[in-house]
């Protein structure tokens, strides 16, 4: 089976007209991945508990009905605490300015973000609009209101 596909018209901004476009890395991956678009020669140290947007130097135009989520790499998430801190993100079809990634870093050592270092990954979904209908009462469950952990942690 193959993936739907869809076509997004990119725009290079002047700060990462050198980078590659987003790719996926392997055959099977869902994520596009984006890179710093860190001035040359320049770092960007991202210390314990700090939370900075990085920017990719990349606009798009989303087609009408579908969206972005900017997402964490899972090896910068476990080899060094840092992640995206808004996850998912969310990039709308109508947003025009440049895609910028917050990353916060929860690990116990400064992350030092480079020119071209895969930051976060993308995903292109379609978008559902939800229709909202105001009732008296809802449709009863066996579990009701019960929420936040009220159906406990163990197993069967």
């Amino acid at each position: 089976m193959s993936f739907s596909e869809v076509s997004v018209p990119v725009q290079r901004l002047p700060h990462g007209r050198d980078l590659p476009l987003p790719q996926y890395e392997t055959d099977g991956a869902a994520g596009l991945d984006l890179q710093a678009a860190i001035p040359e020669g320049e770092e960007l140290i991202l210390a314990p508990g700090a939370r900075d947007m990085v920017p990719t130097g990349l606009a798009m135009a989303l087609p009408h009905g579908y969206e972005a989520q900017i997402r964490p790499r899972s090896g910068l998430a476990a080899k060094n605490g840092v992640t995206a801190l808004n996850s998912p993100g969310t990039i709308d079809c109508d947003y025009r300015g440049e895609v910028k990634v917050i990353l916060i870093n929860h690990g116990a050592d400064p992350l030092v973000i480079t020119r071209g270092m895969r930051i976060a990954q993308m995903i292109i979904a379609p978008v559902t609009r939800g229709i909202f209908e105001e009732h008296d009462s809802l449709p009863e469950t066996d579990r009701g209101a019960g929420g936040f952990g009220s159906t406990g942690t163990g197993g069967a």
